[in-house]
């Protein structure tokens, strides 16, 4: 018996909603609305490119040069993104998950993180997919620490957000007072900078045009419920991403360099909890003591 490359696909369902998560890294590989998609999605087996629906754990984005230090020690991680000499997106991208609980509209899926290089740390980790036929897909990434010594930890994830055409002529809107510059490396340059007079505005709905962006913001406006949001809007349709306050970064990414069939036809909406190359910085990194639980979630809606 052969199956894809990413393993078992766990398909959920309710009213108009349909998603696909996947074994392989718990990615989140398709979200559909009345068949009409809402995320960029991949052939089951084919492995996500540009990190397609992947979840970023236990760092999201890079860190430079793969180097941290950590509780007075020195850590090097494995250079998972050669070109630009940095580690990359975490450590559980491609590993296997398993289903500890199913239903029709929701699947809980589970991963033990051993230690690795350059992380020497044991977390257990959970993924939690739900679908709500009024208010559509919401994800709640849990991590315990069940090692024996505390542990830097934050994660992401990394859908885009599409309405079936190119984003060019799409209006974004991203409900935030500042952005992280960043050198030619994808690094940051500075600390963040106020969005006001800038192309990196977009706290009003404004047509992105042939603006590249590939930039965290902070300062994010937050509803009653303590959500940040961001919209892509466009062809008649509009898909909105949400993140709650245990993500104080949104990264968001124009789809540049994605194979030429994908290039700028997504939206990259990546909710952090610690900023571009934290784990070195320490910004926002979360110390998780044994014994301890941080939780963070984020969701997407067709509007």
């Amino acid at each position: 018996m052969t199956e894809p490359v990413t393993g078992e696909q766990f398909e959920i369902a309710a009213g108009e909603y349909r998603a696909v998560v996947t074994e392989g890294g718990a990615g989140l590989r398709e979200l559909t609305f009345e068949d009409r998609p809402l995320i960029l999605s991949h052939d089951a087996d084919e492995p996500a490119p540009a990190a397609l629906g992947q979840l970023l754990i236990p760092w999201p984005n890079r860190v430079d040069r793969g180097r941290y230090v950590f509780g007075g020690r020195e850590h090097q991680l494995d250079l998972s993104e050669p070109e630009n000499d940095c580690a990359i997106h975490g450590l559980v991208r491609w590993s296997p998950w398993t289903a500890a609980e199913r239903e029709p509209h929701r699947v809980l899926l589970t991963h033990r993180l051993l230690a690795a290089a350059g992380y020497p740390y044991r977390l257990d980790l959970t993924a939690e997919f739900t679908l709500d036929a009024r208010t559509g897909l919401a994800v709640r990434v849990t991590a315990v620490n069940t090692g024996t010594r505390t542990a830097p930890y934050a994660h992401g994830t990394h859908p885009y957000l599409t309405v079936g055409e190119p984003i060019d002529g799409c209006e974004v809107t991203v409900a935030a007072d500042r952005y992280l510059p960043v050198d030619d490396r994808k690094i940051p340059s500075g600390p963040p900078q106020d969005v006001t007079g800038t192309p990196y505005d977009r706290r009003e709905p404004a047509l992105l045009g042939d603006l590249r962006i590939d930039n965290a913001y902070t300062g994010l406006h937050r509803d009653a419920a303590g959500r940040a949001w961001g919209r892509l809007r466009g062809g008649g349709r509009a898909v909105s991403f949400w993140l709650d306050d245990a993500h104080p970064w949104l990264e968001v990414y124009t789809a540049d360099d994605l194979p030429p069939a994908l290039r700028r036809r997504g939206l990259g909406m990546e909710p952090m909890t610690c900023p571009p190359n934290g784990l070195t910085t320490g910004i926002d990194v979360i110390e998780l003591g044994p014994g301890d639980t941080t939780t963070g979630s984020w969701g997407i809606i067709a509007e």
